[in-house]
């Protein structure tokens, strides 16, 4: 798969059905820079086995080190969402892994529903215009360029803040399997 193709949904379904995909998606997200391999696999154990990473034995570490490299990183690469450098054996998180982010909400029932937002702040703006050229006070008397300004400073803004805050979720959602783990 070439990285301008579009992942699809199936594919990022099949992709997403393993924890230690999801684990590795995770820690590189919230690393943010590349990652050794052996440094990723020993979080992961940690994180299987319940314990610090100081505390796993050499048998927790090499049986997720070995399931990483030979079966993980290579899915993950081959659909363009990692870069493993074989060399150095260090794993890079691509811009591409942001095309899974909708897939990796938690909870949709608590997300502010952008969509919804836009709608209405469009509704409000067309509104404004309407009783700007209708003449309806207090719109009849606000200038067309102040208008103008505010209905695009309020777009603006918003994109902004949702930009911002989609950011500031995404670096910071935590796989399933982890939940329990931080909510202790």
């Amino acid at each position: 798969m070439s990285s301008e193709e579009t992942l699809s949904r199936n594919l990022v379904f099949n992709i997403l059905s393993s924890p230690r995909r999801r684990y590795v998606l995770y820690y590189l997200r919230q690393m943010n820079e590349e990652v050794e391999l052996g440094e990723l696999s020993a979080k992961i154990a940690a994180w299987e086995n319940d314990t610090e990473v100081d505390e796993l034995t050499d048998q927790e570490r090499k049986r997720v080190y070995v399931s990483l490299y030979q079966t993980h990183i290579p899915k993950l690469e081959e659909v363009g969402l990692i870069e493993y450098e074989k060399d150095s054996g260090v794993v890079t998180l691509t811009d591409k892994a942001t095309e899974i982010d909708q897939y990796l909400t938690n909870d949709e029932t608590s997300a502010f529903r952008w969509e919804l937002y836009y709608f209405g702040l469009a509704v409000v703006s067309g509104l404004l215009i309407v009783g700007k050229l209708v003449n309806v006070p207090p719109f009849g008397g606000i200038a067309e360029s102040t208008l103008t300004v505010l209905i695009v400073l309020a777009f603006g803004v918003s994109a902004l803040a949702h930009f911002v805050l989609e950011r500031r979720r995404s670096s910071t959602e935590v796989p399933p399997e982890l939940q329990a783990e931080n909510e202790t």
